[in-house]
């Protein structure tokens, strides 16, 4: 979670927009809030340019792949009619009717959705996905309240799957080619990080090198408590205005456990006094305020927190969603199935499948499918293993665990062992996303806090996968969990589906 800025001008320096983030910014005179008009300024000027041609190329971007899209399924529907050749010149006639009219539907739907935000704040595709659909669905209308002859309707879900893959392909360019860029041009983003020891180097261990592509340069730390933490110690809380003085710094990363409100508020005060931006790393009692609603009518705010449970109308689009992809992975997905079985059942005795126990909803025990990948003595060595844990928390991982085939080491490094979940799927106790189901030995160390994650079905992936998947505590995890169930969507399943299979592609944390 971060904290907004005070002001557009508070941004200017804290955190230079979009790609263009500079390598060395000149130490700000002052407040910023008392300094010349923002607009008179060259900084903001400068900034302005940057996040005009950024946005200039996304827009550029999405209009090229709707138009794409648009001449992809005229051309499908003149194959399909058997008009061939296809006169392409009248397709393009046909398309440049609605072309501006579709233009500007789409550049302001993707404005509304926050297509065009800075790099780190960017909706995924689940977002490009869900509005197109608008966008189609606002040409429909204009069309029929026109008079338009369409030929055929089925060139609406024909041109949105087109566009919506032609968008998300030049947007992954767009995101690859600058990132590399960024980093040719030794663009950093310069941090200090706040708090006491253990949580810092907590923090500093599990931000990763960079955010929005662009990476970390790590300056220091404060913090007032003793303690390894990784990082130069810079002082304590009371000299950080002398800190935030003396070095470049563009974002000051707060882990507030143990500051008092006071304390809070005068480093928030006093970072932004030198123009650098203040991001809070969240507890898990601000995850849960995110489901809060306001209750009218007392002396005091109160917020009711509602429990994270997925009923009504969310509850039948999952379901829907779940079955439909579900029986979508079975059917195409046969002849892969049949490989891997053999490959299994040729390399090491004992089934194909494998059942694990484990904990899903209502904290109810289900049997999870996966591929075989261990032996089939396997879970009488649990016990001796124990000490060779390297996971924290409940879970058990080993990077080298000696029950693992050698095929089984390799379906579990591409998270191939756990195609089979898509059939707990369609019996209804996993769903495709969510939190991830533990086994019973793991479930039995759980604090009490962790357990609002079984108010919903287990996912086969989730955030846990997209987001350093076992290098992350499982605190981490859990409050990923959270963060989930507080903001679910099926725009958001789909966007976490779709980068799944990069993140398991990188091998980041899988093991």
């Amino acid at each position: 979670m971060a904290t907004k800025q005070a002001s557009e001008a508070g941004e200017r320096s804290a955190a230079p927009p979009e790609e263009a983030r500079g390598r060395v910014l000149p130490p700000p005179a002052g407040d910023i809030r008392s300094t010349r008009p923002y607009l008179l300024s060259r900084g903001p000027l400068r900034s302005a340019a940057r996040r005009l041609g950024s946005v200039g190329s996304l827009v550029t971007l999405d209009l090229l792949g709707v138009a794409l899209g648009l001449f992809g399924a005229l051309a499908l529907r003149e194959l399909y009619r058997g008009n061939t050749p296809v006169l392409w010149g009248v397709l393009w006639d046909a398309e440049a009717e609605f072309l501006p009219f579709l233009a500007l539907v789409t550049f302001l739907v993707f404005w509304r959705s926050r297509l065009y935000a800075p790099r780190e704040f960017r909706t995924g595709f689940g977002r490009i996905v869900s509005s197109l659909v608008v966008v189609a669905l606002l040409t429909l209308a204009f069309g029929l309240g026109t008079g338009h002859d369409f030929g055929t309707f089925a060139i609406f879900p024909t041109a949105l799957v087109l566009s919506a893959s032609l968008i998300g392909l030049l947007r992954v360019s767009y995101d690859s080619a600058t990132g590399s860029l960024l980093r040719l041009a030794g663009v950093r983003r310069r941090a200090i990080l706040l708090g006491d020891a253990e949580h810092v180097s907590h923090l500093h261990r599990t931000l990763g090198s960079g955010r929005g592509g662009i990476d970390y340069d790590f300056v220091g730390a404060v913090s007032s408590a003793a303690g390894p933490i990784g990082l130069p110690l810079l002082g304590d809380l009371r000299a950080l205005p002398s800190i935030l003085a003396e070095h470049d710094v563009h974002e000051l990363i707060v882990t507030d456990t143990g500051l008092s409100e006071q304390e809070l508020l005068e480093v928030v005060e006093e970072a932004h006094r030198r123009a650098v931006g203040v991001r809070v790393a969240p507890k898990t009692t601000e995850l849960l305020i995110q489901r809060g609603e306001y209750v009218p009518g007392q002396g005091v705010p109160l917020y009711e927190l509602r429990p994270p449970v997925f009923a009504g109308a969310d509850w039948a689009v999952k379901r829907t969603f779940d079955l439909v992809m579900s029986v979508f992975v079975v059917v195409l997905g046969l002849p892969v199935w049949l490989a891997l079985a053999a490959a299994v059942k040729l390399t090491s005795r004992g089934p194909v499948f494998f059942q694990d126990r484990r904990i899903g909803l209502n904290e109810r025990e289900f049997g999870m499918i996966k591929f075989r990948t261990m032996y089939s003595d396997a879970a009488e060595r649990q016990g001796e293993l124990e000490d060779a844990n390297e996971a924290d928390g409940p879970l058990f991982k080993m990077r080298r665990d000696p029950r693992v085939t050698p095929v089984g080491v390799l379906l579990r490094r591409l998270s191939l062992d756990e195609i089979p979940n898509v059939l707990n799927v369609l019996r209804g106790e996993m769903s495709l996303v969510g939190p991830r189901p533990l086994p019973l030995r793991d479930f039995a160390q759980l604090e009490p806090w962790h357990r609002k994650r079984y108010f919903v079905l287990p996912g086969m992936t989730g955030l846990w996968q997209i987001s350093g998947r076992s290098s992350l505590s499982f605190d981490d995890l859990v409050r990923l969990d959270f963060y989930y169930l507080d903001n679910w969507s099926v725009w958001l399943d789909i966007t976490i589906l779709a980068k799944t299979i990069p993140a398991v592609l990188a091998r980041r944390g899988a093991y």
